[in-house]
């Protein structure tokens, strides 16, 4: 197997572990956020350079340089491929952005090392491919969302009971699997727990109701972290993907479509402005599942394209509503805030990653969307059109939002609620990934579509395949730049 220039995973994974340990023993929570900043920052530039690293090697995967733990274990635990290349990035500025837009007044609520350590665990599973380790992994990341829960003296039974549910199912399911199961050759029972539990920690309906107590009980951000890399999705692909006959994926793409349209409708009859953005998120995260499961180049290269579009535009949209919530405590939606004059810059990020995230033409979502819709359509119509359903509501739900919070009344403030300094270079970084991954979208809609179609292959399973000349067709609609003046319009 190809090896990567430096070993950016294994500096990836330890920095903020070992920054986790450093931060949790200062007293100061001042200096405490400084130092998760400037640690968050130093694994962006690591994750960065895997990826730049991985995109010059031309190969489908490739592991770690000098990787420790291969010759510990005598195997390749850390090794990407052309699926996780771009989400430990992600991952990566889902912490720092998280970090820096902590405001002062939240330092004694938000725990800096827990959060570092969740970084650490969270990069560790998206650069591993060995099927225990992620479920140990996987289940490891359910400590510090607990511990908080713990220390805020909030009931974690419900928590509990779904994510040990989870990993139960996934120790199940990989027990009966074995090493030998293959998608021509599927362990049906084994499948069905492998899938249950990725699906218990996708939130899909009707066991979704942790997250909605998560987003209630526990900090804004802790949640955020916590939910939006969507490593359950990442399980659906790494254990069940490639042992899952065609059928199954269409059955879990049809729930996930229903949990989808349930949950844009929930988004939008919601008072609670964390209660309607844990919906909002679960609809666009089960939209995310129906086009993984659609196996064909299509509609998977689709889903790869807003997995990662909703992952920026989301991360813009809960930090945003954060921050808002920093000023004035938990908003409802039943009533105008007409917060607008006090926080322009927030609303400017709130309505310009909202739109993103439903595909709005011009951001970093409308061509994904479109690939999704394409491949939802060709598996069967009336799939297409229940996405379109729910991207419409969710479009919907999110302009209402909108209107609640910055419109529709003037509001008097004895204190300034101006944008601080880290949150402008937040807001900066947002714009320019949502407005250039839109008015250039063609490297990321390439890249995805070969890593959909590479992901086909190695799963070995030419159901969702087409025929030779008509992939070729396919890919040159998908990522054609002929196809780019119908984007700018």
């Amino acid at each position: 197997m190809v090896e990567l220039h430096l070993p950016w995973l294994e500096l990836s994974v330890l920095l903020p572990l070992l920054g986790g340990l450093l931060v949790s023993q200062f007293k100061n929570r001042d200096l405490a956020r400084t130092w998760a900043i400037g640690i968050c920052a130093a694994t962006l530039a690591c994750a960065m350079g895997e990826w730049i690293d991985f995109a010059t090697l031309n190969t489908f995967e490739a592991h770690d340089h000098w990787d420790i733990i291969q010759t510990i274990f005598h195997r390749d635990v850390f090794v990407i491929d052309e699926l996780s290349a771009p989400l430990l990035p992600l991952a990566a500025l889902l912490y720092m952005t998280t970090v820096m837009t902590t405001l002062r007044t939240k330092v004694n609520r938000f725990s800096f090392g827990w959060t570092l350590f969740s970084e650490s665990v969270l990069l560790a599973t998206l650069a591993c491919r060995h099927n225990w380790m992620i479920i140990l992994l996987l289940a490891v990341a359910i400590v510090p969302p607990w511990m908080e829960l713990r220390k805020r003296r909030q009931g974690t039974r419900v928590f509990l009971l779904h994510m040990g549910l989870f990993v139960g199912l996934l120790v199940a399911g990989q027990w009966l699997a074995g090493d030998g199961a293959s998608a021509t050759n599927p362990p049906i029972l084994a499948g069905c727990l492998l899938t249950a539990g990725a699906l218990i920690r996708s939130g899909i309906c009707p066991l979704h109701c942790w997250m909605t107590d998560l987003f209630e009980k526990a900090t804004f951000g802790t949640a955020l972290l916590f939910v939006t890399p969507m490593t359950g999705a990442y399980a659906v692909m790494r254990l069940v993907f490639p042992i899952a006959p065609a059928w199954a994926l269409q059955s879990i793409a049809i729930l996930s479509l229903t949990t989808a349209v349930y949950a844009a409708g929930m988004a939008l009859v919601q008072r609670d402005s964390r209660r309607f953005f844990c919906y909002l998120f679960l609809s666009h995260s089960s939209l995310v599942l129906v086009g993984l499961e659609m196996a064909n180049p299509i509609g998977l290269a689709g889903a790869l394209c807003v997995w990662l579009s909703v992952g920026i535009s989301l991360l813009g949209f809960g930090l945003a509503l954060r921050s808002v919530e920093a000023r004035t405590g938990r908003l409802t939606l039943d009533t105008f805030h007409g917060l607008y004059e006090h926080t322009p810059f927030l609303a400017g990020m709130f309505l310009l990653t909202g739109l993103a995230s439903i595909g709005f033409p011009g951001t970093i979502g409308f061509i994904g969307t479109e690939l999704l819709v394409e491949g939802a359509v060709e598996v069967y119509p009336l799939v297409g059109l229940a996405v379109v359903i729910a991207t419409a509501l969710n479009s919907i739900a999110i302009v209402q939002a909108y209107f609640h919070v910055f419109t529709g009344t003037r509001r008097t403030v004895s204190v300034g609620m101006g944008c601080r300094p880290s949150e402008r270079i937040t807001i900066l970084i947002m714009v320019v990934l949502i407005i250039g991954g839109g008015l250039a979208p063609q490297p990321g809609v390439e890249s995805r579509y070969h890593a959909a179609r590479a992901v086909l292959e190695h799963r070995g399973d030419g159901a969702g395949m087409q025929t030779h000349d008509d992939s070729d067709n396919h890919s040159k609609s998908a990522v054609s730049p002929s196809d780019q003046p119908s984007h700018k319009h």
